[in-house]
Parts: structure tokens; C-alpha cells; sequence
């Protein structure tokens, strides 16, 4: 199957004030096979990521009138649990932390390179191979149709890097996994290096899984990294 044929249903929002950069990062997705919707200020961005639910949006962290990691955090507080790619000028470690902390999954570091930024649109849009429509561990029930989590009864919405995370945990119950294995395998690549992307994201986890006193099921192994499991 081509690459055209298994990506041209799939819309890719660019939220970017710069049109010259943004009509780059069109024809690119064009001619990729994605089907590119362009905004050109953070208020548009935000009605168009809202009412045409693109698969994958990304935001300029800039924009006139608003910072996109503003933009990143009012999505996730509506409900928005599509991937959200930030554009950075640089990636000092709190720009990193500040991208993670907005509710972006990832960033793509200026000046823009399309062979690159192509490359990680591809890796967050790879179709899920799984032949399970859920897993279980204890009271949790990842559901891979809807993307949710259920725990105690309750609907737990995810992003979609919070739900790789945890779906990789529970794949490896009670084994303790290393830092660099959840990096390998969640991420793909080394995504921050040495600062804390895994520490935002395991914190995120823990809120959203263990509310109203119940028992920590992401427990940290000191000098090493993380387990799932019941005790």
C-alpha cells in the first residue's frame, strides 16, 4: 500500500502566523498524501481544530497575539486529545519542559527542514497495528477503539503520548523499565535527552489514574525508572 493511499483521508492543521512558512508546510503535507488545513492566527486555529477535528495539529509556539503553548493547554482543556506538534525556535531544557507542560506532545525545532518534519508526522500518525481491542491491568482498561482509559468506572481521557506511555507500561506489567527503554519505545528517539519528559508525562498519569486515594500503580524504581504494578 502507498504511503498516499494510507494518508490521504487524514487532515494535518498548521496554526502558524508566518504564511511563507506556512504554505511550505502545506505543499510538503500535500505532497505527502495529507490532506493540509492552514490558520493563520491562534482564535481561527482553535475554531478550526475544534470543528474539523484534524488528526494532527501544529501549532508555531509565536503567534500574534497569543503564545501556542496557551493555544496547546485551551485545546486540552476542551477536550482535544489529538497529537499537537509545537514549531520552536530553540529547545533550551525549560522550553522542552514548557512544550510537554502545555499539553504538546512533541516539538520540531526551527529553521524548518521538510524531510525531517515529515519524518515525525509519519511516526505520530502510524496506524495502530494492534490485533487487541484492549488491554487490562487490575482496574485498568485501555481501550485502543475509543483511545480511553477506564479505571473504577471512570472515563479517562488521554493525549496521545500519555496513552503510548501507559499502553508500553502495561505491556511490560511489574517488569521495571529503564528510562531509555520508555524513550526508545514511546518516543521513538531521543526526545529531550537528559531532562525530564518522562518524569512530565509519568506525573500527568499519575493524576488522571490514581484520583480520590487510590493506590499508585506507576511506582518509580530509584536510579533506574518505572514499574507497573499493584504493590
Amino acid at each position: 500500500m502507498s504511503t498516499l493511499t494510507v494518508y490521504q483521508n487524514l487532515s494535518i492543521l498548521i496554526i502558524e502566523t508566518d504564511e511563507i512558512l506556512a504554505e511550505y508546510v502545506s505543499l510538503d503535507l500535500k505532497e505527502s498524501g495529507y490532506n493540509p488545513i492552514v490558520a493563520h492566527n491562534s482564535s481561527v486555529g482553535f475554531h478550526r481544530a475544534m470543528d474539523l477535528q484534524p488528526a494532527l495539529i501544529v501549532i508555531d509556539r509565536v503567534l500574534a497575539g497569543e503564545s501556542g503553548l496557551s493555544l496547546c493547554r485551551n485545546l486540552r482543556e476542551m477536550g482535544n486529545n489529538k497529537p499537537l506538534l509545537l514549531l520552536m525556535a530553540r529547545a533550551q531544557v525549560e522550553d522542552r519542559v514548557a512544550c510537554l507542560e502545555s499539553g504538546a506532545d512533541d516539538y520540531f525545532l526551527k529553521p524548518y527542514r521538510s524531510d525531517n518534519f515529515l519524518e515525525l508526522i509519519r511516526f505520530y500518525l502510524q496506524p495502530n497495528i494492534s490485533d487487541k481491542n484492549q488491554m487490562i491491568f487490575g482496574n485498568l482498561i485501555l481501550d485502543f477503539a475509543s483511545r480511553r482509559v477506564f479505571c473504577h468506572g471512570r472515563i479517562i481521557e488521554l493525549t496521545m503520548k500519555e496513552f503510548e506511555l501507559l499502553k508500553f507500561l502495561m505491556e511490560h506489567p511489574r517488569e521495571v523499565l529503564s528510562r531509555e527503554q520508555i524513550l526508545e519505545n514511546v518516543w521513538g528517539y531521543n526526545f529531550l535527552g537528559e531532562s525530564n519528559v518522562i518524569e512530565v508525562y509519568i506525573r500527568y498519569l499519575r493524576l488522571k489514574i490514581e484520583k480520590e486515594g487510590e493506590k499508585r500503580l506507576i511506582q518509580t524504581v530509584r536510579g533506574i525508572g518505572y514499574v507497573l504494578r499493584e504493590t
